[in-house]
C-alpha cells in the first residue's frame, strides 16, 4: 500500500495523497467511510463538476465540491489525513472559501424564511373553516 500519514496531523504538501472517502471521514465532512463513498457515488463530491470514485487520490492543492444535507461546501485541500483526529486538526485539513459561506448563509437564511411563511393547506376548507376565514376578511363587521 501507498506510504500514508498514520497521524491525524495534517501532511506536508511533498507527501502523496490519501483516497477521496478517507479524506472526506477524516476532514470531518461524514460521519462514516461508507456515507462518504456513498455521497461520492451519488455525485454530491465533484471537482470541476467531474463526478469522482471514492478511490480516487486527493492531494493539497485540490479544489474540492462537496453537497450535505442541502449545503454545499467549495474547499480546498490544504492537507491529507488517513485517521480521523479532533475536529480541531480537522479543520486544518481544509480551507472554505469566503463566497462558498456566504451562499450557503444566504441559502439558510432563505429556507429560514420559507419555512415561517404562507403554508397552503393541503385540501380544501370544510364549512366550518371557511366560516372562519369569512369572519376573519370581515373584521369591521365585529
Amino acid at each position: 500500500m501507498s506510504s500514508l500519514s498514520k497521524s491525524p496531523a495534517a501532511a506536508p504538501e511533498g507527501e502523496g495523497g490519501v483516497r477521496l472517502d478517507l479524506w472526506l471521514w477524516a476532514a470531518r465532512f461524514f460521519k462514516t467511510r461508507a456515507l462518504a463513498k456513498k455521497a461520492i457515488e451519488l455525485g454530491q463530491v465533484r471537482i470541476d463538476g467531474q463526478a469522482l470514485k471514492p478511490s480516487r487520490t486527493v492531494r493539497p492543492g485540490v479544489v474540492l465540491a462537496v453537497e450535505r444535507a442541502g449545503e454545499r461546501y467549495e474547499v480546498e485541500v490544504r492537507g491529507v489525513a488517513d485517521q480521523r483526529g479532533p475536529a480541531s486538526v480537522a479543520q486544518q485539513l481544509y480551507v472554505e472559501s469566503e463566497a462558498s459561506i456566504a451562499a450557503r448563509l444566504a441559502e439558510r437564511e432563505k429556507r429560514r424564511f420559507e419555512a415561517q411563511g404562507y403554508q397552503p393547506p393541503e385540501t380544501r376548507p370544510n364549512k366550518r373553516q371557511r366560516r372562519l376565514i369569512q369572519a376573519l376578511g370581515d373584521l369591521d363587521a365585529l
